[in-house]
């Protein structure tokens, strides 16, 4: 496993982080459950908690897998506050399932005067495929000068990686109200194959879209080093007919693009918009743009505060829209409302799970929540609200997932061990990652080679198990059991010497 080092500005006496005797650096976000009802889909949680650079980072920022009740199951942190994953998930590569994230550094969490637009990648990040074992098997870059973007990173049926990525095109933006030297935020889509690393497909916003439709003035370059984020692109999909589904928060709009000639066959939503928008199905500051079926479409509808210049704020709520090709209009087919009222200024997702159910990660409020297929409206908030989970302070996700995953790590389980005078042994066992250990064997003597089994089987209790025995060792191990009893790992054999009183976790 890669080995990170604990980011020296976590707190880690705080009462909503994590502490691990026997895996000391890891400190993940401790969570809060605030609904948890029957119905919900089976699965983990996925998240990638950071923070804006103004809010006291609570935990460790990084990639962490939970179950439903908050417990972690894996846990990778980064090396500073300052590097975040984003878009961290469950896919399928040749056959297999796998872990895939974004990695770098996020404008706007690293100092107050950011030199990129926020929530621009600064240089140098990458995309990561990441196998069962939890070892990285590929780490991909954008091509042609672009930077790898943290909203979007698939893998298609064809195993090739399907992204986002951003690059600053030097422009006159006087025509635009912008300044006379200054740039595009211009954003592509780039197509790569994963083993060659070959580019199959590019695609760029400024070459297709017209920068005037957009609902962020040029004028706001002047606060992000004379870069004018007219697109903000933070999705892109496969759709039928090799088109490619694609959202642009600050045009407000989402395109169906066809994919051999990049021309917009239809946009929906912004100024240029080809559907009309029936009661309700106005949207703004959108993310996460999906196809449900042929004619309905999901997306996590922020309509809020993204800009200074924008209308009054809106309430943030998962939204299915159902587009009628024919008369060219889209009207409200679910909607999905937080209570209590959420008004998010960016990120979140719309997550359709396997039994129906929509799993809702709200950006930059500290909320994932699920609910029944049939929605809810503005007006009965907890109607249909099977699960709703809170992360502490001003943490964030960019996205949040539910995903099914086995993970079955190659490095040992962790064994720490408190011994007391009079022969009493607690022994804490972890092994961060394995999905498969249901309970713990303790095993002591008084040699390395000579260890006999004291305790057969103690369940596990979430990420760390306590457990209490009677053994003077002064040599321990533990061993961890699958549902069948069978031993699946073996931690290293540990010396310990005699303590007068119990460690305090």
């Amino acid at each position: 496993m890669d080995n990170f080092n604990s980011q020296s500005s976590t707190n880690h006496s705080n009462p909503q982080v994590w502490n691990f005797v026997s895996a000391p650096n890891l400190h993940p976000m401790k969570v809060t459950i605030n609904v948890d009802k029957p119905g919900t889909a089976p699965g983990l949680l996925f998240v990638a908690p950071y923070t804006v650079y103004e809010a006291a980072m609570i935990g460790q920022t990084g990639a962490l897998i939970m179950d439903q009740t908050g417990n972690p199951m894996w846990f990778r942190p980064l090396a500073s506050r300052y590097i975040q994953n984003t878009d961290f998930r469950v896919q399928m590569y040749c056959g297999n399932p796998v872990l895939t994230m974004w990695q770098g550094t996020i404008s706007g969490t690293q100092t107050a005067t950011p030199n990129l637009p926020a929530g621009d990648p600064e240089p140098g990040a990458y995309f990561q495929i990441i196998n069962q074992h939890y070892k990285v098997i590929k780490k991909l870059f954008a091509k042609k000068g672009f930077t790898a973007d943290v909203h979007e990173f698939t893998i298609t049926e064809r195993n090739t990686a399907l992204f986002t990525a951003v690059k600053q095109v030097p422009a006159d933006l006087s025509k635009y109200g912008g300044p006379l030297r200054g740039y595009f935020d211009d954003y592509s889509i780039q197509e790569v194959d994963i083993e060659t690393g070959e580019l199959l497909f590019f695609w760029s916003a400024l070459e297709h879209i017209n920068p005037a439709d957009s609902v962020v003035p040029a004028s706001s370059a002047t606060s992000s080093n004379n870069i004018w984020d007219c697109y903000h692109v933070n999705s892109v999909e496969e759709g039928p007919n090799n088109t490619l589904l694609v959202s642009m928060r600050n045009m407000w709009a989402i395109y169906n693009i066809d994919k051999k000639t990049g021309k917009v066959i239809w946009q929906l939503g912004g100024k240029q918009s080809d559907f009309k928008l029936g009661a309700n199905a106005a949207f703004s500051w959108q993310h996460d743009a999906r196809y449900r079926s042929e004619n309905r479409i999901s997306l996590f509808d922020d309509a809020c505060c993204a800009s200074s210049t924008s209308p009054p704020e809106g309430q943030a709520r998962g939204l299915i829209l159902h587009l009628d090709y024919k008369h060219k209009v889209a009207n409200v087919d679910r909607t999905y409302y937080h209570d209590p009222a959420l008004y998010v200024p960016s990120q979140g997702n719309a997550q359709k799970l396997p039994n129906g159910n929509q799993l809702i990660g709200w950006g930059q409020e500290p909320y994932l929540s699920e609910f029944k297929n049939a929605g809810n409206t503005q007006r009965n908030p907890s109607f249909n609200l099977l699960y709703d989970m809170r992360y502490p302070n001003q943490n964030l996700s960019y996205r949040a997932f539910k995903n099914k995953w086995v993970g079955l790590p190659l490095y040992p389980p962790s064994i720490t061990v408190d011994l007391l005078h009079d022969g009493q042994a607690t022994a804490y066992a972890s092994w961060n990652g394995s999905t498969e250990t249901v309970a713990w064997q303790l095993l002591a003597g008084p040699t390395p080679f000579k260890l006999s089994v004291v305790i057969f089987s103690s369940p596990r209790t979430g990420f760390e198990t306590d457990i209490h025995a009677q053994a003077v060792g002064p040599y321990f191990q533990v061993k961890a059991l699958d549902s069948c009893g069978n031993v699946i790992g073996t931690s290293p054999t540990t010396y310990v010497k005699i303590r007068r009183r119990n460690r305090r976790k």
